[in-house]
């Protein structure tokens, strides 16, 4: 995965970014059209209001090929929430959702938060795993319907 280069999030990338979340989500979870529509909100909102100095968001690409990405936006003034965090099947288990879970917390960190936050469902195993292998701390979990299905929704934070 040495060859997988971390960018800086485009505008242009958006429309890759929703139908991926919509697509993946969908296959593997039963997730509706109504988790397309928030991430495509989240991106809009993004690339119209974000401070580029203390908000940004990451492509993984090889040879020009979108693998996955993630965002730190602003939650508080001393908190950052991660969000859109994602890799497409063919990369996974290489060590780049890692690479981009550090370059996320490397930024937030730099910038001046002291902490993250985030929101995941239970059932996204692999990415539960990671944040545990990287010292996030579980805080709460709980039985919610969502994106017409059943899910365990959690909530994650790290300190910086």
């Amino acid at each position: 995965m040495e060859d997988v280069v971390l960018r800086p999030f485009r505008p242009d990338d958006a429309p890759w970014l929703i139908e991926q979340h919509g697509t993946l989500y969908a296959q593997a979870e039963g997730f509706d059209d109504s988790f397309g529509q928030l991430v495509a909100q989240i991106l809009d909102d993004f690339i119209a209001e974000h401070d580029p100095s203390r908000e940004r968001g990451w492509i993984a690409e090889k040879g020009g090929q979108r693998l996955g990405s993630i965002f730190c936006v602003s939650l508080t003034q001393e908190t950052a929430k991660l969000r859109l965090f994602l890799l497409v099947p063919q990369a996974r288990g290489l060590g780049l959702g890692k690479r981009l879970l550090a370059a996320c917390t490397g930024f937030a960190r730099n910038v001046g938060y002291q902490e993250m936050a985030l929101w995941t469902h239970e059932s996204h195993k692999a990415a539960c795993a990671l944040y545990r292998a990287n010292g996030w701390q579980l805080l709460d979990s709980k039985p919610v319907q969502s994106f017409g299905v059943d899910l365990v929704e959690q909530s994650w934070r790290i300190q910086l």
